[in-house]
């Protein structure tokens, strides 16, 4: 499978696209469209949009990249309404700091817990509340996408809406770090990492 990461958007939010068997994921079509649509493999077909939350920077450039592509968007049950609502998906919160309130047309699919398949994707949907209530990670064979759940050398917020820190700690114990050690975790901002590494060395949360 080959991965492509594009950090995007003001806070340089990770966009994930996926390319298997000449069929293409997006996660998180976090801003910049253009950039995302570009990136796309002209011979490959786009089956779907999967979204780890729905947080403003993980959703800038949706509605135009489901639009061009013309594909369903998969999210949390717990998130379904806050595409369109900017308190709930923090825009609001941050329009002084020149952030857009993103009031998204798109009504999404609802991607539950457990074995799924898109196309030729096969992959475990895992809810890691705490970050947000609709959290999801993806775990694929060899890798899982966290969301803002884990990154490399630290963990998701918690004083935002909704949010819940012994929650996030819980998802983090016993969904994330519970994988194989060499596992890569590819989060949603900054760099890759592996389950190990973070058991042995994240200052908030060892395994």
């Amino acid at each position: 499978m080959e991965i492509k990461v594009l950090p995007l958007g003001a806070l340089e939010t990770n966009c994930y696209i996926l390319k298997h068997e000449n069929e293409t994921l997006i996660i998180d079509p976090s801003g910049e469209a253009d950039r995302i649509i570009d990136t796309v493999s002209k011979d490959s077909t786009v089956k779907a949009i999967l979204l780890t939350h729905a947080h403003f920077d993980h959703i800038g450039a949706l509605d135009r990249v489901a639009s061009h592509f013309g594909v369903d968007t998969w999210i949390g049950i717990e998130e379904e309404d806050w595409l369109g609502d900017p308190s709930k998906n923090g825009s609001a919160k941050y329009s002084d700091m020149g952030i857009k309130e993103i009031s998204s047309a798109i009504s999404p699919e609802i991607i539950k817990p457990g074995s799924n398949q898109i196309g030729a994707f096969r992959f475990q949907a895992l809810h890691t509340p705490g970050h947000s209530p609709g959290s999801m990670s993806f775990l694929f064979q060899d890798f899982i996408i966290s969301g803002d759940v884990l990154f490399n050398g630290g963990i998701g917020r918690t004083d935002l809406y909704q949010a819940d820190h012994e929650t996030l700690i819980q998802s983090i114990r016993k969904k994330l770090y519970t994988q194989k050690g060499d596992l890569t975790v590819y989060p949603g901002h900054g760099p890759a990492t592996t389950i190990g590494s973070e058991k042995q060395t994240n200052p908030f949360i060892r395994g």
